[in-house]
This record gives structure tokens, sequence and C-alpha cells, in this order.
């Protein structure tokens, strides 16, 4: 079924490809982020994530890129470039500034701008701080270095007393302890020195320029159309397999005499039948033949069509009847024409509506369905019967027409026209 779509609709799927690669490409303005680098900010010391979080949202504040965009000088301003930064924080205190551009050279430039008015603008902040907590901290801090050094020189005091009496075991025992808290001491005002570096000026580091961008970060424009023109192919693919999946049109004989109430008296193969007029969209692409008529391994001269026909006329029923084809069915309407035609005036042809079937008042003794093979569904086949009982008459049979297309025409021969069949059981 797949090859019958893409043998018959061939040309749809084609232009819908078409159509998918043009909306790809005109979504690539939009989807497409041009040129993407980034630069890394290392924040030295112990850090909180909740401090690293607000250092993100600083680095893409309305001052850091109003300054990026004056130091860059390319007439954009810092609101220009909010939809083109954006911050994450990575492992080891590290916050990485993405950015995107049109050019190369542009994106690298932009990246090591805003990561360097970043480090300016917070150590601004940090230099500049007056809040209550820093400086409550900054008090603690300096009010344990003077508890440290007072606990420091009394440790001095007691050794120097124990070193001027005798030297016993005790002495030594004491003097020992003396000089292991000294130690401690010690180390925790270094750690406590320490803390005040991280905490203080100049902790904060640009880890190296922004990588200059090779080559379009995705989707590019190319990637864009491709996928476009993909995903519209699939689509159209499936929405015509999905389509004669739900096709309710029966095609199959038994379900068709029984829904019509009268027997099938033959089944005609007969060329595909289209309409003179067609519009523009239908000559190009086609898409009025139907795309899953079965196709026959003959030539385009074999057909002789005049020799089936007589011999279901001769099969009829020798009294008048009304042959019954619906408005939308040309195939059935071009069949009902040729059997009128070659039964000498006691063939009527009359065309009914499919939505709401009515047969006139006629002469008729009996009445002949002429239908294409799955141009009908259950439910309209069932009101041309009923339309029929509600005229008084009785089906004397139905008569089916298979659309089909040859495959192999001898060379010098001509394409057969609408209304000539191939073969057909009679």
């Amino acid at each position: 079924m797949i090859g019958q779509v893409l043998r018959g609709r061939w040309r749809t799927l084609v232009a819908l490809a078409l159509l998918g690669a043009l909306i790809g490409a005109g979504s690539s303005v939009i989807l497409s982020p041009g040129y993407r680098t980034s630069s890394s900010v290392l924040l030295q010391g112990p850090r909180e994530a909740d401090e690293l979080l607000t250092q993100a949202a600083v680095a893409t504040s309305s001052v850091v890129l109003d300054r990026a965009a004056a130091g860059l000088g390319d007439g954009e301003t810092g609101a220009d470039l909010r939809d083109r930064v954006s911050t994450t924080v990575a492992q080891g205190n590290v916050i990485t500034i993405g950015v995107t551009g049109d050019t190369a050279e542009q994106t690298q430039r932009l990246a090591d701008q805003v990561a360097s008015e970043f480090v300016k603008y917070s150590t601004q902040i940090i230099a500049g701080s007056g809040d209550a907590a820093v400086q409550l901290a900054q008090e603690r801090r300096e009010t344990l270095r003077q508890q440290v050094a007072q606990t420091n020189q009394r440790i001095s005091e007691l050794s120097t007393k124990v070193n001027e009496g005798k030297t016993t075991v005790e002495s030594v025992q004491l003097r020992t302890e003396l000089q292991g808290l000294r130690t401690s001491i010690e180390s925790a005002m270094s750690t406590l020195n320490a803390a005040d570096t991280a905490s203080g000026l100049g902790n904060m580091v640009v880890l190296g320029s922004a990588e200059l961008p090779s080559s379009p970060a995705a989707p590019t424009l190319p990637q864009l159309a491709l996928g476009g023109a993909l995903l519209f192919f699939i689509v159209g693919l499936f929405g015509h397999l999905f389509t004669a999946r739900t096709d309710r049109r029966l095609k199959d004989e038994e379900e068709i005499a029984a829904a019509v109430g009268g027997p099938v008296l033959a089944t005609f193969d007969a060329v595909e039948e289209h309409p003179a007029a067609k519009t523009l969209r239908a000559k190009l692409l086609r898409d009025d033949r139907p795309w899953n008529t079965p196709r026959v391994d003959v030539f385009a001269d074999e057909i002789d069509v005049d020799v089936h026909y007589r011999r279901l006329v001769s099969r009829l029923p020798n009294r008048r009847l009304l042959v019954v084809a619906a408005e939308d069915d040309h195939a059935g309407q071009v069949a009902a024409e040729r059997l009128a035609a070659l039964a000498d005036r006691w063939l009527t042809v009359a065309t009914v509506s499919p939505v709401r079937p009515i047969i006139e008042e006629s002469d008729a003794e009996g009445i002949l369905v002429v239908a294409g093979l799955g141009s009908r569904s259950a439910w309209e086949l069932v009101g041309i019967a009923e339309a029929i009982a509600d005229a008084g008459l009785a089906v004397v049979g139905t008569v089916l027409i298979r659309p089909v297309r040859p495959t192999r025409t001898r060379s010098g021969a001509t394409t057969p026209t609408d209304h000539e069949a191939l073969a057909g059981t009679a």
C-alpha cells in the first residue's frame, strides 16, 4: 500500500515536502540560535548554593548587559542582549555565561565582554557593600581574633612561670599541653585569615577567553529545512494511509449487492475516468486520480469493450429498465450511457443525488444500478435502494465498474480514452 501511495501520489508528496522545507527554512529565523559560545567565571572560596544562584542572576542583570553593550559599541542596548545571554551554575563554583550571535567574532566578543563586566560589577558590589550582616560578621571575626590573641598571650605567661620553677613530671606535661594549645590556636588563626581572604575582594576570576565558534549552533537553517521536508512527507504519506484505512466506501461485490438489494450482474474493468474540467492543482499534482487504482499488465490497443457490454445487454430481461447512476460517479454514468446506447432505447439513464436520492416517475418496469467500485458507502447504497422501493420498482441487478490503469503500451499505440474499458466479466 505504501508503494501504491508513492506511485500514485508522488507529486503531492513532493509538493508537501517542498512546503515543509519552506516552513522549516522560515522557522529558522526564530528557532535557529546562530553562533553560540560561552565564558566561565570562577568564584574562589567556599560558596553557598544560594550565593551562586544570586551571582548567576547578577551576570544577566540590566546593569551588566548595559555596560557590556556600551563596551562593544555596536549600537545595541542591554535590552537587545537580554535574549542572547544566559547563565548556568556548574560544579566547582563556576558560573557559565552562554551567548548567541549572528557571527562567530561578534559572539566571542560579547561573551568576553559580559564576563568582564560581570566580574567588575560584582567586585564593586562587594567593595561598597554596607550591609549590616557583612559588618556584623566582620565585627565577630575581629572579636574572635582579639580573644585568640589574649588566650595566646596568657599561654605564654603560664609557660614562662612553669619554666621558672623546678622541672618535674607535672611541669613537663603542663608545658607539653600548653604547646599543643598554642599550635591549635595558630591553626585556627590561619583558617580565620584564609576565610577573610576568600571573602574579600578579588575572589572572582574569568577562566580564559571564550572559544571562537567554528560553525552555527544546531538547529541550523539546512537542518530545519530538511526536518520540515521530512516531517511533511511522512505526514502526507501516513495521511493517505489513514484516509484509506478509514474509508467506508464498499469495495466488495457481495457487500454492494446486499446494500443495493440486487445481484451483481457484471463487473467491468475500465480505464480510470476523470471529468474534462480540472483545476490547476489537479493538473499539476494529479491528485484527483485515485492512488489505489489497480494496475493491469495489458497493452492499450488490446482494449475491446463492445463485446462485453453487448453480452450483458443480452442477459438483461427484455423489458423497459431504468439505469440509475450517482451524479458524482463519472465512471458509472459513462457505463450507463453505453449500455443504453446498445440496448436500442429500452434502457433509460437517470442520475440521482447520492445524498438524497429520488427516483422520478417513469414507465420503467425495473431498475439497473450502475456504480463505480469503491465509489459509494453502504449508507449511500442503502439510500438509493430505499428510493427505488419508494418508487414502487425492483432492482434487477447491479453493474460495477472497476477503474484500472494499463501498465504497458505498444510502440505507436495511443492511450485509451476515458470511456473505453479494458476487460470485464458479464
